[in-house]
């Protein structure tokens, strides 16, 4: 151990010293509480003995300084004084000492105490280490070892809120395994353990920066943050996933896809992050990655961030879906559904920023479309306008109501107040 000696007196401090390398350790002296303080600056150490009564900052003045300084980072320090009343060993304990010694100290003595502290601090390295390995177990996915998405999130916002400062543009890849139902029913749950620990490891080697994030968002799901990383990057590092992914020659005989395994990639590209959130872009690579699985899996699809909201109309009426589509073309990305089914399905996947939907919409149980996306936790949160709707009976920041025939200035208006 590195120990600091603060002692005013040559004497003692030359004793000291000799006591302090005879029990195996290093001494660093300081003469005065100021020089101590100046000396813990650059020299980090592992224990201090300090002297009370000093010139200038006596012990206890210099120790509340150090606590102070020190903040949670926690060494032994031990006072060593000519008093011996209770008041001063009060002091020196709440100005943050840890024993208290009155001289003359023996050198037996001092040995000792020097070894118990020792014991001490090897006990607070055991269990800062045992807590930043929690830590780091914490913050892993236990089958893939890669980010869990709580840790994915907390360090991803982090990596957004830097490109807002540099102003520089962030991709997220949204990687989804083709049919791993069908594997896993077929060769058992510990075979489909082991395929995601393949496929994430895969994944981890097609990524060559330190700070690109790689995180476990689902069952099947994996997802990638890539800083400074444009359009081009995006597709680069795609393409590198999905050979590397058609390389390992998984079999898998109830992929219609491929004789093998095989992902699907979704990536989003944001060129100016200031005024978007990570959740805008992560949403936006969502939606390219149900376009990959609905193209025929196997396959990537990367896009730059659409600069206009996506809003999903689903009526049954061919007209009405022309009107609704017509009146917010020109402000938001317009997709469409004409039954209950095909509306949910789109909802979920693509995760629009609005729908405007007929509230007499119902699924093949009888359920309203309405009802049902809201019940739903992937669509709960997304805003919708209800058609020719009764108005509810308590308003919410979500849901709006608008009757027919429809008016494009009310529409437009309601869209805005929603996708602000």
């Amino acid at each position: 151990m590195k120990i600091l000696l603060v002692e005013d007196s040559a004497t003692l401090r030359h004793a000291m010293c000799q006591y302090i390398i005879e029990a195996g350790h290093t001494p660093l002296v300081a003469e005065s509480g100021e020089q101590a303080l100046q000396l813990l600056e650059g020299n980090p150490v592992d224990m201090i003995i300090m002297d009370v009564e000093m010139p200038g900052l006596n012990g206890f003045e210099t120790t509340s300084l150090i606590r102070e300084w020190l903040g949670d980072h926690w060494i032994p320090i031990i006072f060593v004084t000519g008093k011996s009343d209770d008041e001063d060993y009060r002091k020196g304990i709440e100005a943050g000492g840890d024993d208290y010694l009155i001289k003359p100290v023996s050198k037996m003595i001092i040995m000792a105490k020097i070894r118990a502290m020792e014991r001490i601090t090897e006990m607070r390295d055991q269990l800062n280490h045992l807590n930043a390995e929690l830590e780091t177990l914490s913050q892993l996915d236990g089958l893939t070892q890669t980010l869990n998405r709580r840790a994915f999130t907390d360090q991803a916002e982090q990596q957004w809120l830097l490109a807002q400062r540099r102003q520089s543009t962030t991709s997220v890849l949204m990687i989804d395994v083709d049919y791993f139902k069908p594997y896993n029913d077929h060769y058992g749950h510990p075979a489909g353990d082991r395929v995601l620990q393949q496929i994430s490891e895969t994944i981890r080697q097609c990524l060559h920066r330190p700070y690109d994030l790689l995180g476990r968002y689902g069952g099947e799901e994996f997802i990638v943050l890539l800083p400074d990383t444009d359009l081009c990057g995006a597709v680069q590092v795609s393409e590198s996933i999905n050979q590397a992914i058609r390389a390992l020659n998984i079999p898998h005989a109830h992929s219609a896809t491929a004789p093998h395994l095989t992902v699907s990639i979704g990536g989003a590209c944001c060129q100016q992050t200031a005024g978007y959130r990570l959740e805008d872009l992560i949403k936006a690579a969502d939606r390219s990655l149900y376009r990959a699985k609905h193209n025929g899996r196997d396959q990537f699809k990367v896009d730059e961030m659409a600069a206009h909201s996506t809003v999903l109309i689903a009526h049954s009426d061919p007209f009405i879906q022309q009107t609704l589509s017509s009146a917010l073309q020109a402000q938001c990305n317009i997709i469409t559904a004409d039954c209950a089914e095909e509306a949910f399905e789109l909802a979920v996947n693509i995760r629009p920023d609005l729908i405007v939907l007929d509230h007499k919409m119902t699924s093949s149980q009888g359920q309203p479309l309405g009802e049902q996306l809201q019940q739903t936790p992937r669509t709960q949160a997304t805003a919708q306008i209800r058609l020719d709707a009764p108005e509810p009976t308590a308003s919410t920041t979500t849901l709006r109501h608008l009757s027919l025939p429809i008016n494009p200035g009310q529409l437009r208006q309601l869209a805005k107040e929603l996708l602000s």
